[in-house]
């Protein structure tokens, strides 16, 4: 029982309980199979290994042939899922700053040769310096960090690439509307801080930066260590003629000359990796060209400036030599402070691989051989609003270790943990499907060839 002077573990019930209400909204059609299967998810004794395995799970009242026809036929209102996504509560930095980490992940599909748009995808850990394109589909996702040691994140977007697709620009389009609906639920209001975007060495981070400088966003991104940028333009000589320079001198990331002193820098003692220490340069750029993505840009390119930060290690927890990390931040005129904090942030940024771990191992996000693309679409939002309902009864769950497991407090539960009761808070949450059923909603039976209903045939349509 719940103790009246213990609101932690209520609020957390009462916002799973509202968003289990406004998720059932979302689902448009095959309402109670899509609602069900995503229960089963949640609630399965063990990683889901098969889709079909999910139909003997207790919470899922159908049969299996329910199950396919629900994602096969059935409909769910991304746009609305998007609203409510933005709407629960987020989690924020140490500042208060709301940062988000973009990132894709893959869905091979190798042996799906009648799947259409499916694109050449690369795979990682197949081994030291080996370049495998495995067919598939790929997925761009954005979710919200947490500060601190914690394998949890907030998803809220993702989007499959379309073949040819630029992922910059689709990443820009994500962040935008997001950033839309964020404003809207009040989770960023004028006079917060900037929003911070962290992304990896995939993204062409001062091109992201340009295509959101209308926003309140920053971009902060690991860059390459093979990069060349250019430094301020020096200041006008007077009686000079001619045109003016648009460039300063190079900043080689593989050539310390280049670098001169720097404008800020910083000495951390850490607890896995040593001392790091952390050199920042001001107001550098790219110098772009007419090329990729600028073909079709106008005839003078913009100047893109931000700042540039070195990170070094003693050493890694894996025990590998540690390599310098590159940064490039959006932002200019960096404080010892700012460069402590985006070095640390960016470092959070690795708790989105936890999360796609979470979901193709353990939620069973690419066990399914769907066909078509939009099926797989469906399914991933059913993942992800699976795992918005673990990390909304992440407060109230109760820790239901294994023997060999050490006990660890409600608000260090990983999210394998929190599911292993997620059956125990479902009981509490409301139960949606005899309240929906309940309405003034008309439904009607489709029955069986041999006249009656049954679990596996009789779905419940509204007419």
């Amino acid at each position: 029982m719940t103790s009246v002077h213990d609101h932690r573990p209520a609020d957390a019930v009462g916002d799973l309980d509202r968003f289990r209400r406004a998720f059932y909204r979302c689902l448009t059609a095959r309402a109670d199979a899509l609602f069900d299967l995503t229960d089963a998810v949640l609630c399965a004794d063990g990683p889901v290994r098969s889709l079909v395995e999910l139909s003997l799970v207790g919470e899922h009242r159908r049969g299996h042939g329910a199950l396919y026809d629900a994602l096969a036929c059935g409909r769910l209102d991304i746009d609305r899922l998007r609203t409510a996504l933005a709407g629960v509560p987020l989690p924020r930095a140490a500042d208060g700053r709301l940062v988000l980490a973009v990132d894709i992940t893959c869905w091979l599909r190798p042996d799906a040769h009648t799947s259409p748009q499916r694109i050449l995808c690369r795979p990682y850990g197949r081994g030291k310096d080996q370049t495998i394109m495995v067919p598939g589909w790929p997925y761009s996702m954005v979710v919200a960090l947490e500060s601190g040691r914690s394998s949890w994140t907030a998803p809220l977007d993702a989007v499959r690439l379309a073949p040819g697709a630029d992922a910059a620009t689709v990443t820009a389009g994500q962040v935008r509307d997001l950033v839309g609906r964020l404003v809207s639920a009040g989770q960023w209001q004028p006079g917060d801080q900037d929003i911070l975007v962290v992304a990896d060495a995939g993204y062409d981070a001062p091109r992201l930066a340009f295509l959101l400088a209308d926003l309140p966003v920053q971009v902060l991104a690991r860059m390459r260590s093979d990069r060349v940028l250019r430094r301020a333009a020096p200041p006008r000589q007077p009686g000079t003629i001619g045109r003016p320079p648009r460039h300063g001198g190079e900043f080689v990331f593989g050539d310390p000359a280049s670098w001169g002193e720097p404008d800020a820098a910083t000495v951390t003692d850490t607890r896995l990796y040593g001392t790091a220490t952390a050199r920042a340069w001001n107001r550098l750029h790219p110098r772009l060209t007419h090329r990729n993505a600028w073909i079709e840009a106008a005839k003078a390119l913009p100047v893109i400036e931000g700042t540039v930060i070195r990170l070094e290690v003693d050493h890694l927890p894996s025990g590998a030599t540690p390599k310098p990390v590159w940064l490039w931040w959006s932002g200019v005129d960096p404080t010892a402070a700012d460069v402590d904090r985006l070095w640390q942030t960016f470092l959070r940024r690795f708790d989105i691989e936890h999360t796609f771990r979470l979901f193709k191992q353990t939620l069973g996000w690419t066990c399914p051989k769907i066909r078509t693309p939009q099926a797989a679409d469906r399914w991933t939002w059913l993942i992800l609003a699976a795992y918005t309902q673990l990390r909304l009864a992440r407060a109230a769950a109760a820790d239901l270790r294994r023997p060999w497991e050490k006990p660890a407090p409600p608000q260090r539960l990983s999210p394998a943990r929190v599911r292993r009761g997620f059956r125990h808070l479902r009981a509490k949450a409301t139960r949606l499907s005899h309240i929906f059923r309940s309405s003034a909603v008309k439904r009607s039976f489709v029955w069986c060839r041999a006249g009656r209903s049954c679990s596996g045939c009789a779905q419940r349509r509204a007419v």
